[in-house]
């Protein structure tokens, strides 16, 4: 089946241009510049007006199965990453089981393979007990290991040295994506607050708690660690400014950084209007913190943006500090919200699409998908600007129903998403007949 997606503003490896994308099947056959040759097919696309963007590669989410799909499943958040232009997403180990064995990890691909309309991979979770098992890894199928340096959901902690030396150096040629807080210090916090405020202490002083201490400690940990194993790092939702110090100095062929919407849209300011619904670990922090997040999309402290999805119900998110869970769903609309970044100026739109398309296929060294490529899988997103509308729960299609953005109003607009050249989302509708495909690697 040919596919034109006609006369949109394609932006693609820092070139935007006027232009028609041929699909021929699953693949870009051709990439034509405006005034070119008419082209017969069985579909097209009228893309006049909007723009044509790689689809969206998301590094981080927690899709909740097995185990947790009261809160979400692989068939609803692929909805949602449907809905939002993402194409394909790396999910998360600290499930029910969790994914540290390999047959935990089969069985994630073989649920992935019956229920996700877009495309998938998943981290294999590391353990105090596990290194062993990282050298049986097929490198060509996970994008890599997922280390939990802090405690946050799931009790995947590994905070015992010669674990963290044996992980780092089994690891190989395998990101390992590390969560950096320091337990000990988030404990200590934790008990002086519930000393003071009692045992829920309000959600705004989780900041406070799960504190800037507490992540630069464990970077700095980190950091070191994968130099000297000479370790490929990639820091997961950095979150400080002084973290992002760091980074001006690291080799980023081998030390990344990931930063989320969440991190970047929020400051501690939003917690009075929003409280435990933008409680995330680690926390939104100061609007110091956000800028310095800001700037450093731009200036190459932070290489890929993520999401770090993570629905809980509602209900589980009332509460302080102690009794709130912390994660909140943001897929459907991470395109959307760095779109608005763009119009604010604080990135352009060619930096937006490294972030969240070219860089992540780089990184994790992804097979033929994000880049607007001849002979690459068609994953593509068409985006409407200037044509506004406002979240409502009728739209969110995540599980949870709820969403931190309900009320907002964007200007841009997600029209159309394809994945491996299937039109999968169209002005509102998911195809759920759709099926996505595994992600090669290397």
């Amino acid at each position: 089946m040919r596919t034109l997606i006609k006369g949109g503003t394609i932006v693609n490896e820092n070139r935007v241009f006027k232009g028609t994308i041929v699909i021929e099947d699953e693949t870009i056959a051709d990439i034509l510049a405006d005034h070119a040759p008419e082209v017969s097919a069985d579909q097209v696309v009228d893309a006049s007006g909007a723009y044509v963007l790689p689809g969206i590669i998301d590094d981080h989410v927690h899709f909740r199965e097995p185990g947790l799909t009261e809160k979400a499943d692989m068939e609803s958040e692929s909805r949602a990453a449907a809905a939002g232009g993402v194409t394909t997403f790396f999910d998360m180990p600290n499930t029910v089981p969790q994914t540290t064995t390999l047959e935990a990890l089969d069985d994630k691909y073989s649920r992935a393979a019956k229920s996700s309309h877009v495309n998938y991979a998943f981290f294999f979770g590391a353990t105090n007990d596990n290194a062993h098992l990282l050298s049986a890894l097929d490198r060509h199928r996970v994008p890599g290991i997922k280390l939990f340096m802090g405690s946050s959901t799931g009790n995947m902690l590994v905070d015992r040295d010669e674990a963290l030396d044996r992980i780092f150096g089994a690891a190989g040629p395998l990101p390992i994506m590390v969560h950096c807080e320091d337990t000990a210090i988030i404990n200590q916090n934790m008990a002086s607050f519930k000393a003071r405020y009692g045992e829920d202490p309000e959600v705004r002083l989780h900041p406070l708690i799960r504190s800037e201490e507490a992540c630069v400690a464990s970077t700095r940990k980190a950091i070191e660690l994968a130099q000297r194993h000479d370790a490929r790092l990639h820091i997961a939702h950095i979150t400080t400014a002084a973290e992002l110090a760091m980074m001006a100095s690291a080799d980023h062929q081998q030390i990344t950084a990931e930063a989320t919407v969440g991190h970047l849209y929020f400051s501690l300011e939003d917690y009075e209007r929003l409280g435990a619904k933008i409680k995330v670990n680690p926390a939104i922090k100061t609007l110091r913190d956000r800028e310095a997040l800001r700037q450093g999309l731009t200036d190459g402290r932070i290489t890929v943006v993520g999401t770090d999805h993570a629905p809980h119900l509602l209900a589980q998110k009332q509460g302080g500090c102690a009794r709130a869970a912390s994660g909140m769903p943001m897929l459907q609309f991470s395109l959307v919200t760095m779109l608005e970044l763009v119009d604010e100026g604080v990135l352009s739109i060619e930096r937006l699409v490294a972030l969240m398309a070219h860089q992540p296929a780089r990184l994790f060294e992804v097979s033929r998908r994000g880049f607007i490529r001849q002979g690459y899988q068609a994953d593509l997103v068409v985006v409407r600007p200037n044509s506004p509308w406002t979240v409502t729960p009728a739209l969110i299609e995540s599980k949870c129903g709820w969403s931190p953005m309900e009320g907002h109003t964007y200007q841009w607009r997600v029209e159309q998403t394809f994945c491996n050249g299937h039109l999968i989302y169209n002005h509102g509708r998911v195809d759920t007949a759709s099926q996505g495909q595994p992600v090669k690697f290397r």
